[in-house]
This record gives structure tokens, sequence and C-alpha cells, in this order.
């Protein structure tokens, strides 16, 4: 071994030259990852059979509101549901919902920009968003504060550095310096010029969700967008069994443009839907239903998501918690329900109740990444950056999740056993007593052999010590300012970039400042 060593120094700088190159910053983002392992599967048949029973049940006995919108009821009754306009009560047949439902894609293409980005959301892929809706944005330097567009144009950035994020995401965090009726648009110019993944439309509004559709006519051209999907959105259900008018109107304008939609409950299990984990199954069972089947009465064949966002509660203080075992049984049984229906599924992140970016929050957010990983999601939102239950950006955070989302790509990959794999040529060059680390296999496979962090510090202590002794909050602070000081924005024809300027400026001055 020390021969070795003393061979490895008097290469001329070799090992300093492979060293830069594993911690120089590549712009490189990675394929979404195709499962090749298999699905857990909590429940059983009787099991999904009781619960789409008791959806179906709920459905048609107590129903659900959909408020403020004479238009979505006018559009259920003609369906062949049984309407109450006085107090805004829709109650679908059996089986109706889930007829509606059939004609929605099992897969969904979403393309970005720059084609070798585009994604497919369905079957057995998963594709990575980052942190999505936090007013608040924290790092080492400045600690917990409003988020600006500054801080969304850094995270837009970073989201377009981190090789294995597939999706630049939408409201990475909420732009308070910005007026809430133009920040939109801000939003979506960072998304189609500092980055070329794929983005998400706005939803605070159904007007923004038109100008996310026109924007996206600019760049990508209106007959393409007609033609295909070139956006997902976020649309929460009010749980429980309340969809308001706001969502449903964002909804509409994206169905009808052939956009994809989440359709997604947001739970709080114990205050918005039962405590136990059959009935919380079940409530959100009903409400996709209700949601999916809707944006078909919009447009048959519009592309939509099953989504399930669910969290407990602490019954103590009244807080949302994550990464517990009750989140991750829902999230598995949810799966299971989406694909018996034939439609991609959205759930998982790197959710976690902590204000820091600490051990909790790292417990928390890996025990949801590799349910989301084993419970067959295709489409997971907050996979990085998420702190303090959703109320803060973390830049920290942002890029330890982000480096961590490769394991889920190398669990993915499955174990091979081909020629190569069986090593049997290895195990006979060496033999016993002898070692790996120069054999023939071993230096013709050890490059790609194991999925290596590009932050986390495998250092001895004396040159960690030497070097600061610096913990994993502190090696991310370093690794936000190298990936933004390494930025090179991604090139975007001139004349469309000013036609996306030029619409953003007129829609701003056409309207007056709002901040509510």
């Amino acid at each position: 071994m020390a021969e070795a060593a003393t061979r490895r120094r008097t290469r001329g700088g070799g090992g300093a030259a492979r060293r830069a190159a594993r911690t120089g910053v590549k712009i490189e983002t990675a394929k979404f990852i195709e499962r090749n392992i298999p699905l857990y599967e909590i429940l059983n048949n009787e099991a999904l059979d009781i619960i789409e029973a008791n959806a179906e049940t709920l459905l048609e006995e107590v129903g659900v509101n959909f408020v403020n919108n004479k238009a979505a009821l006018d559009r259920w009754k003609e369906a062949g549901a049984t309407v109450d306009y006085e107090a805004e009560r829709v109650r679908i047949p059996r089986g109706l919902a889930r007829e509606l439902c059939k004609t929605a894609p099992s897969k969904i293409v979403q393309h970005a920009r720059n084609p070798e980005r585009t994604v497919e959301i369905g079957g057995d892929t998963l594709v990575c968003a980052p942190v999505y809706g936090p007013p608040f944005v924290r790092d080492a330097e400045g600690g917990r504060r409003y988020a600006t567009m500054d801080d969304f144009e850094k995270f837009v950035k970073l989201g377009y550095m981190s090789k294995w994020l597939h999706h630049s995401g939408g409201t990475v965090c909420e732009p308070t310096d910005v007026a809430v009726n133009k920040r939109h648009l801000d939003m979506l110019l960072a998304h189609m010029t500092l980055s070329d993944k794929p983005f998400m439309g706005s939803v605070t509004e159904p007007s923004r969700a038109q100008d996310s559709v026109d924007m996206c006519e600019i760049l990508f051209g209106k007959e393409f967008v007609q033609e295909n999907t070139v956006m997902t959105s976020l649309i929460n259900i009010n749980s429980p069994l309340t969809f308001d008018d706001v969502m449903m109107g964002a909804l509409e304008v994206y169905a009808k443009n052939n956009q994809a939609c989440i359709v997604s409950p947001f739970i709080v299990g114990g205050a918005m839907a039962p405590v136990s984990v059959a009935g919380t199954l079940t409530q959100v069972m009903a409400e996709v239903l209700a949601g999916i089947a809707y944006s078909q009465l919009i447009r048959s064949g519009a592309p939509v998501i099953f989504g399930a966002f669910v969290t407990s509660i602490d019954m103590n203080s009244g807080a949302p918690t994550f990464g517990t075992p009750e989140a991750s049984q829902i999230l598995y049984g949810a799966g299971q329900l989406a694909r018996r229906l034939g439609l991609p599924f959205r759930s998982g992140g790197g959710l976690c109740g902590s204000k820091l970016p600490d051990a909790q929050a790292a417990y928390e957010t890996a025990h949801t990444h590799n349910a989301a990983l084993m419970g067959g999601v295709n489409f997971m939102l907050h996979s990085c950056g998420w702190l303090e239950g959703g109320l803060v950006s973390s830049f920290e955070k942002f890029v330890m999740d982000a480096d961590q989302l490769g394991t889920l790509h190398k669990m993915a990959q499955g174990i091979s056993y081909d020629e190569a794999a069986q090593a049997m040529d290895a195990v006979r060059e060496v033999g016993p007593g002898g070692h790996y680390l120069g054999c023939a296999h071993t230096q013709e496979h050890f490059k790609e052999a194991f999925w290596r962090s590009e932050l986390l510090d495998y250092k001895p202590f004396e040159t960690w010590s030497d070097e600061g002794a610096r913990d994993t909050q502190a090696l991310a602070s370093a690794r936000v300012a190298t990936l933004l000081a390494a930025y090179e924005q991604p090139p975007l024809d001139p004349e469309i970039e000013a036609r996306l300027r030029a619409y953003v400026e007129q829609k701003k001055a056409s309207m007056p400042d709002s901040f509510v």
C-alpha cells in the first residue's frame, strides 16, 4: 500500500487533476429517473376496493362544493350530477367521476425549451422539481427573512445548475418586493430566461394562468403550445371537499389550453381529514376523482396528475409534522390508487418541520424522498429547499437536498447482474488474501461503481480539521456561492427574449400595484 501511495504521488499531478474534475462546477442535468426496481404496495386489493367504494359513496351522498363558480355547477348538472345551487354542492352519481377520468392520459410529456431537458411524467418515471410557495427564505449569512425577486432568481439559477433536478419548478419562493398582481410575470420570465428546464405556471388568479399561457406561446409558438404540454400547474383542493373559484378558474384555463394540472388535496391529517390512514385515503380519492373529472369536462383528454399532499398533525401544538410513518403510508396507498386509475402521481418532496437545515431536516426529508421513490411518485414537487413546514426556502438545504437526489437515481437503477457485474474475473485475479484496488476490473469500473456526493465531506479527520472543520451547512453555503459564481445563462433567441420582456413590461404597466 505504501508503494502504491508513492506511485500515485509521483504521477505529475494526475490525482490533482482528477480531484479538480470531480469538484469543478459542471452544468449537467441527469435524465429524469426511470425505475428498474419494484414499488412498495402497502394495501392489498381488498383494502383498495373498500377505499374506492367509500370514495364513490362520499361523492354520491355527501358531495363536494364548487364555490363561487356557477359555470362549474352548470357543467356538472349537464354531465348528470345532482346540483344544489344554493349550497353550491355537487353530488356525483357512483361511477360518473371515474368514467370521466378515463379520458385523461396516463403519461405526460412536458416539453422544455431545450429539448434535452424535456421530461416524461407517468409510468415508471420520477421527475424532481424544487420547493414551491414559501414567503420566507433562509441562508447562513442573512438568516430568515422575507423573500425577494433577487432570491427567486438565485433559486432558479441553482435549480438550473443542479444535476439531479429535472425541473425548474414554479414559485420557488414568494418574492414579496413585487406587487402581488405582477410578481407572477417576473417569476415566469425568470424561469423562461435563466433556465432551460421545464417549469410551472401561475395559479393565483385565472388571468395569471392566462398570462402563463400567453408567455409560453411567445416562447414555444402558439400552435406548439396548443398541441403539446409545456407547463405543469399546482391546483390545490381546499380540503375537505371544497373546490374554490380561484383554483378551478386556473384549472379551466390550463385544461382548455392542453396544459397539465396537478389536482392535489392539501391535507393536514386530523384537521382537514380523518386521523386514520384509510379514512384520509378515502377523502383523497374522492377529492381527486372530482377534480380530475372536472378537468375532463373542460377538455376531454386534458393532461392531469393525481396529487396527494398529506401531512399529520402534532396533537399537542397543532403544528403539521413531516417524514412520519403515517405520511409515508398515505403516500404509498395514494400511489396505488393513482396507478389503478392509470394516472401520473404527484407526492413526496424534501418535507420537514425543522427550522434549520439540521439533523431533523435530514431525517424527515430522507424518509419522504425514499417513500416517493418506492411509492411510485412520478412528479415530486418540493424535492429540495423546503424548511419549516413549507414557510421557508433555504439556500443551504436546496443544495443539500439536490445533492441527495442523486441517491434516488442510483437506487432506481436496480442491481445489474451482467457479466461485468458478476465480477468473476476480478475474484479469480485477486484470489485469497489479496485486495481489489489495483485489479483490472476495479480499474475499469471504479469511476461509475459508487455514487459519490458532490457536497458531503469524506476526508480524514486531520484534513477536515485543517480545512476549517466545516459542518454540512457550512459546506452547503460554500457550494451555493460556488454555483452562483459559475452560473452562465443558457442561450435564448434574443428576439424571443425581447418579446417576453415587452409582454411583461406592457402587462405590468397596464395595472396599478396591488399587494392583496
